[in-house]
């Protein structure tokens, strides 16, 4: 079925579509990031009593769904999926893993700040709502150590590492030099605020602040000083968060042996390379080498974004000419330099309507000036085009076939991370890479992915060390990413405790990508001459975000 071709909603359409409802209702922070603005102001209930309201919810759209007959493929999707997510949704419940909700990078601590990097701030108007949603940061904060509380109370404690990371997070948004501070003055330079308009800002921005203070106290006081030990799950919480990140079951320990193999071969390819740059030097060598080349720098934080977007233009322009059919509304996407200085490099979509486009967001570091192209180029192509912008930008223009749920809510990391992956790899492919110095960073990033599919399921699972002493603890782990990343010790250090704090995460790029080419190739392994790899894209994703055994089985049959 054409994109342009209208499909009649059907029932299963309807249950997906309130179930969005609910979600943004519920969940706000979710809504914002979506670009459905009706709670914008507010925050979601993230006490005992608010988890529980959702579970209600879930249960009720659940018995919905299992009742509702598919009235075509694109039902009988929609129904798989968000049942298996609804499904693990419960599982997760049961398992207590709200409770023990806190991590490094993705746990309510951040989400509660994040979002309003996400606000509209163009006018007043704006910057009310902004001021609103400041104001109800400490009642979401509240909520939130009332639920780490309970967690206390039944034995369900996140490790103490993260508890100890996510402190020293806390104490960065309190303060009167805190985000929220910052943020607040900014109102002065973005839109014309009247006078109380402005001394609301400074009042919920110094109320935030003193949330996070208030957080950062009990962090210290009350959770460390109970918090686990250990930063293993084990098998079981290990396998229903792989589920969870996936959409599919994976045999973890062949997984976790394949690793070591596509590790081996990640390693073989870079020296390789390194021969080419450089005869006779090591992979160290090498980078030392392109590290010295000042055509491969650039200086500053505008001249990074102006790169970015100019080689985001370019392989739009490049690619939907050639092999990929884009829409109109994809061909826009924002380079952007982030607010905070964290050292991630992250995507964030466009709204239904797009008028926020998708958007590439660099979190500079303090203190860093210098970008070497070689090592970024493959980043841009993972997160634009052909990567996230383009993967997650053509499901949402698909409405004329998809629900909101599955433009804008459905998928996996696996899957979306799997694809951006298999993306690098597409434009080494395509010729995009040629020049060995860009395929060495390529090259770089796989290698981590590859190496953190062997750390994250070593160290959770408690598997053998790959030196024979002993068995994967946290001090080994940063040891392994030290002899196989070619980063900044801080980053480093940061990439594993986001692996010790979200299991099952960062296996989910290799092993996806794993799986989508496993079902490109048996795609053309079936179709022989016929195969044609635009119309594999094409058909992969007008499915939009999907589990991974959602995937195979919608492609594959």
């Amino acid at each position: 079925m054409s994109s342009s071709t209208v499909r009649p909603a059907t029932d299963i359409d309807r249950i997906a579509e309130r179930w969005v409802d609910t979600v943004v209702e519920l969940e706000p922070v979710l809504g914002t990031y979506i670009g459905r603005t009706e709670a914008n102001d507010r925050f979601g209930d993230l006490s005992p009593a608010g988890h529980e309201r959702y579970v209600a919810a879930v249960r009720s759209v659940l018995a919905e769904l299992d009742g509702a007959v598919p009235a075509d493929e694109v039902d009988e999707v929609t129904k798989s999926d968000l049942s298996n997510e609804l499904r693990l949704s419960l599982a997760s419940s049961e398992a207590g893993l709200h409770l023990r909700d806190l991590n490094v990078i993705d746990s309510p601590s951040q989400h509660i700040r994040e979002v309003f990097d996400l606000m509209p701030t163009e006018t007043e108007d704006d910057w009310a709502v902004v001021s609103k949603r400041l104001s109800a940061v400490e009642e979401a904060v509240n909520g939130y150590i009332v639920t780490l509380r309970e967690g206390m109370r039944q034995g369900v404690v996140p490790a103490r590492r993260q508890v100890l990371e996510v402190l020293a997070q806390a104490r960065t948004n309190s303060g009167p030099d805190s985000f929220f501070t910052t943020f607040a003055t900014s109102a002065e330079a973005t839109a014309r605020v009247g006078e109380a308009l402005h001394r609301d800002l400074g009042r919920a921005a110094e109320t935030a602040s003193e949330a996070y203070t208030k957080l950062a106290q009990f962090l210290e006081n009350e959770l460390a000083p109970v918090a686990g030990e250990q930063d293993a799950v084990g098998r079981e919480l290990y396998a229903l968060q792989s589920r969870r990140f996936l959409g599919a079951t994976v045999d973890l320990d062949e997984t976790y042996e394949w690793g070591i193999e596509e590790l081996g071969r990640m390693v073989r390819e870079q020296e390789a390379i390194a021969e080419e740059i450089k005869p006779g030097a090591s992979v160290l060598e090498a980078i030392a080498f392109l590290d010295e080349d000042p055509a491969r720098k650039l200086h500053g934080t505008e001249a990074l974004r102006v790169w970015m977007q100019e080689t985001s233009d370019r392989a739009v322009a490049e690619l939907g000419a050639t092999h990929f059919d884009i829409p109109e509304e994809v061909r826009a996407i924002e380079c952007m330099i982030a607010p905070t200085h964290e050292g991630g490099i992250y995507y964030t979509g466009p709204t239904d309507d797009f008028s926020r486009p998708g958007r590439m967001w660099w979190s500079v570091p303090e203190g860093v000036t210098e970008f070497d192209t070689w090592r970024e180029l493959t980043t841009v192509y993972h997160e634009g085009v052909p990567g996230h912008h383009l993967q997650i930008g053509q499901a949402v223009v698909n409405r004329a076939k998809l629900n909101t749920w599955r433009r804008q809510l459905a998928g996996t990391s696996g899957h979306a991370e799997g694809w951006a992956l298999y993306a690098e790899r597409l434009m080494e492919e395509l010729g995009y890479l040629d020049d060995p110095a860009d395929r060495l960073g390529m090259l770089d990033g796989q290698r981590m992915r590859a190496a953190r599919v062997v750390l994250d399921i070593g160290v959770h699972l408690q598997k053998p060390r790959l030196d024979g002493q002993g068995v994967w603890d946290a001090g080994y782990a940063l040891e392994f990413m030290r002899q196989n990343v070619n980063m900044d010790d801080a980053f480093i250090r940061f990439e594993v405790n986001r692996y010790l704090g979200w299991p099952g995460q960062a296996p989910s790029y290799k092993v996806g990508q794993r799986i989508w080419e496993e079902v490109r190739d048996t795609l053309r392994a079936r179709e022989k001459e016929a195969f044609s790899s635009k119309e594999f894209h094409r058909r992969a994703l007008d499915l939009g975000g999907v589990g991974l055994d959602t995937l195979r089985t919608a492609l594959l049959g």
